[in-house]
């Protein structure tokens, strides 16, 4: 099959697009508008660069160090010196889509001819790209504000030739000699060129568009569970009946309780209750699953729109206008990709411990309806799933340690001339270490409310659970039994949500869920 190619105009780019350079290595190539622009901006920064007044980012320091006037047998020395010392980053190594991603989104903002970049440096970060080589980018150095300034000059290192960069063998070398190898000539940056290779909010909004991508299956995930444990509990759908959620009309409270009423079409199950005796009402972490999944769905809804507005944006300072203006602006504060990225985190947390609170109801005789103790085989010689429930639990501890907002922190910087910062690159580190998390919790669910359904003998599950059950144990989850090794099981119920194979073995039965 071809490798997609993508081609970067000067309006932006889409979600989509990001997911396909940063996990799937899509060609990325520049469109014959963004090659024009680029070299309309380069006309105007080097007609700037030639004049005797100074121009931020075109012919003075940078910062705190703005006030300096940079003459021009210095300026080549300047734009290097702003990378190599901006290059300051520290822990470890950052994920290599989220690399990509970064580099992405960098290009993209060049390409939109606001940057005053020459075409050629443009190509370079193309080819960079298109080669499979990827920046050694470290973990701390960003406060997401004058943009993810460490990560990218790392990224900027690597197009001249200098640090460490990681080839497409997965080996780590000289950046240089991988440029080499590879045929690219490292750039020799000029006017403003280092400064508008560092100076944007692209790897909080690269991690916001592949965290938005996972939630996306998860919050699908989620329902899914959610109803096969509403069916191995005896619940009663009756609550997710369509008329009640429009009398409460959040399209994603609707889409998440629509979900659950189509994996639970068609059930044995539901309704039933031990002894014969009526239950009025469900728990609510059973009845409210549509409320707060739909809370979460709401909430990603927002934050793609944010997502959208961000990836047309041109992040720069200063940017060139189209009147030949360099204009000085604070456009690259990350506040808002750094707001939905810690709001992401909270509703991821709030999804993890409903979930956590529904398999605890499952393993416990005396809510469970008849189930027997932590769905053992034999209990008290088996413990059966008692310590996968303590391992979803801890996993919820962490997602509310990971809740807490990075954007209400703000550390001065840069001698008080980066006074208020967003913190947007961290708020983007946690949440993918929420969303990790939040694909665990549910894998625990899996496991329990499937095992679950298989002990109600004697009654039929909904076809969709009968799918689900079919799909997941030919995945290597294995069903009822004897205690035995836990931790091989429940990592590939893990693979089993991660990948997005619950939701594709339920939607042949269901069709497409919401």
């Amino acid at each position: 099959m071809d490798m997609q190619t993508v081609v970067l105009g000067t309006t932006g780019t889409t979600a989509e697009d990001v997911v396909a350079v940063a996990r799937h290595h899509a060609r990325v190539e520049l469109g014959e508008d963004a090659v024009t622009a680029l070299a309309a901006a380069r006309e105007i920064v080097d007609a700037l660069a030639a004049k005797p007044d100074p121009v931020y980012g075109v012919s003075t320091g940078f910062g705190a160090l703005a006030t300096r006037h940079i003459g021009q047998d210095l300026r080549a020395a300047l734009q290097r010196n702003i990378v190599r010392s901006h290059a300051a980053g520290m822990g470890p190594r950052v994920e290599r889509e989220v690399v990509r991603a970064l580099m992405f989104l960098r290009l993209k903002t060049v390409c939109s001819g606001h940057t005053g970049v020459r075409p050629e440096v443009a190509q370079t970060m193309a080819d960079v790209l298109n080669a499979g080589i990827t920046p050694v980018v470290h973990e701390y150095g960003s406060l997401g504000c004058s943009g993810d300034l460490a990560p990218l000059s790392h990224c900027a290192l690597t197009l001249m030739g200098e640090g460490d960069a990681e080839g497409p063998d997965g080996e780590t070398r000289p950046a240089g000699e991988l440029l080499a190898e590879h045929g690219i000539t490292p750039v020799e940056l000029r006017e403003k060129e280092g400064l508008a290779l560092l100076n944007g909010t692209d790897g909080m909004l690269g991690m916001l568009v592949m965290a938005l991508a996972d939630l996306d299956t998860l919050y699908k995930s989620a329902d899914i569970t959610a109803a096969l444990s509403l069916e191995a509990l005896l619940g009663t759908a009756k609550v997710l009946a369509p008329e009640l959620h429009a009398i409460r009309p959040h399209p994603g409270q609707a889409a998440s309780a629509a979900n659950m009423l189509a994996v639970l079409a068609g059930s044995g199950l539901t309704g039933h209750h031990q002894d014969d005796a009526p239950r009025v009402q469900d728990a609510y972490s059973v009845r409210c699953a549509p409320q707060v999944a739909g809370a979460g769905r709401d909430t990603l809804a927002h934050a793609r729109t944010v997502a959208e507005r961000e990836l047309a944006a041109a992040v720069d300072n200063p940017v060139v206008l189209p009147d030949g203006r360099v204009e000085s602006n604070g456009n690259f504060h990350g506040a808002p990709v750094a707001y939905v990225l810690d709001f992401l985190a909270i509703a991821a947390a709030d999804l993890g411990s409903i979930a956590e609170r529904r398999t605890d109801r499952l393993l416990d005789k005396n809510r469970s309806h008849g189930l027997p103790p932590f769905l053992a085989d034999d209990a008290g010689v088996d413990s059966g799933l008692m310590i996968a429930q303590y391992t979803q639990a801890a996993l919820v501890s962490e997602l509310k340690r990971l809740a807490v907002p990075a954007s209400a922190d703000s550390i001065p910087s840069s001698a008080m001339q980066e006074d208020h910062v967003s913190m947007g690159w961290s708020a983007a580190r946690k949440l993918r270490t929420a969303v990790g998390n939040l694909g665990r919790i549910i894998a625990v669910e899996l496991y329990a409310a499937t095992r679950a359904i298989e002990l109600r003998e004697g009654l039929t599950p909904a076809p969709a659970s009968r799918a689900v059950i079919e799909a997941v144990r030919k995945a290597g989850v294995e069903g009822p039994g004897p205690d035995r090794f836990l931790a091989p099981d429940l990592a590939a119920a893990d693979t089993f949500v991660r990948e997005g194979r619950l939701v594709a073995a339920v939607e042949p039965v269901t069709g497409p869920l919401a």
